[in-house]
């Protein structure tokens, strides 16, 4: 009778260390699926919206951060770059951006400044020539320079191949880069914060 009673204990304490290894296990591995649905870190920053402080930035002045593996610039332009835009209207390939190159302009920048209204002095382009991809070089003063205009108001060269573009991100007519630049969805927190990637109607 103590005998039996020996086993029957014995075994009991062995379903129990079953039951507990195999909790265990199962916890272990749900957690690893959970995880598995989470975007990485690597993936959230390809595609994640990505929140710049430009409060830094004086006028005349750009910053250049990452989206998606993009540089996206935010120019802050002066009275005399705003003032140019008028002038190079009429030089420009597409003036109301009507061709898009890789995405759409938001309904927001399609003026002359292509730029929010609430914020029109600042411009946030994909810093990538719709030619080749290469990146433009800022070339912001105006007047005749090496490999610009003599009557240059002042933007962006590839050096690649020699398209320019205005303050505004315009291509100039006749020049092999076929569209304006990437202008992002993008979104004000506040006067000095901005949101690339997202706006009010959602993410990229």
């Amino acid at each position: 009778m103590s005998n039996e009673k020996q086993v029957d204990s014995g075994r009991r304490g062995l379903l129990v260390a079953t039951c507990a290894a195999g909790g265990v296990a199962g916890l272990a591995t749900a957690g690893a699926l959970v995880s598995t649905f989470q975007p990485s870190e690597r993936a959230k920053a390809a595609g994640a919206p990505v929140e710049v402080d430009i409060s830094d930035i004086k006028a005349g002045e750009m910053k250049v951060v990452e989206w998606r593996g993009k540089p996206v610039w935010i120019l802050k332009r002066t009275e005399e770059m705003m003032a140019s835009l008028e002038k190079t209207k009429d030089k420009v390939a597409d003036p109301t951006s009507d061709v898009p190159y890789t995405m759409d302009i938001p309904s927001y920048c399609k003026n002359n400044h292509r730029s929010r209204t609430e914020h029109k002095d600042v411009l946030v382009a994909v810093g990538i020539c719709s030619h080749l991809g290469c990146s433009p070089s800022s070339k912001f003063q105006a007047g005749a320079q090496p490999s610009l205009p003599d009557d240059w108001n002042g933007g962006f060269l590839c050096p690649c191949h020699g398209s320019t573009f205005d303050l505004a991100g315009r291509v100039y007519k006749n020049k092999p880069a076929p569209t304006n630049l990437d202008v992002p969805p993008h979104m004000y927190l506040s006067d000095s914060k901005i949101l690339i990637g997202k706006d009010e109607k959602g993410e990229a």
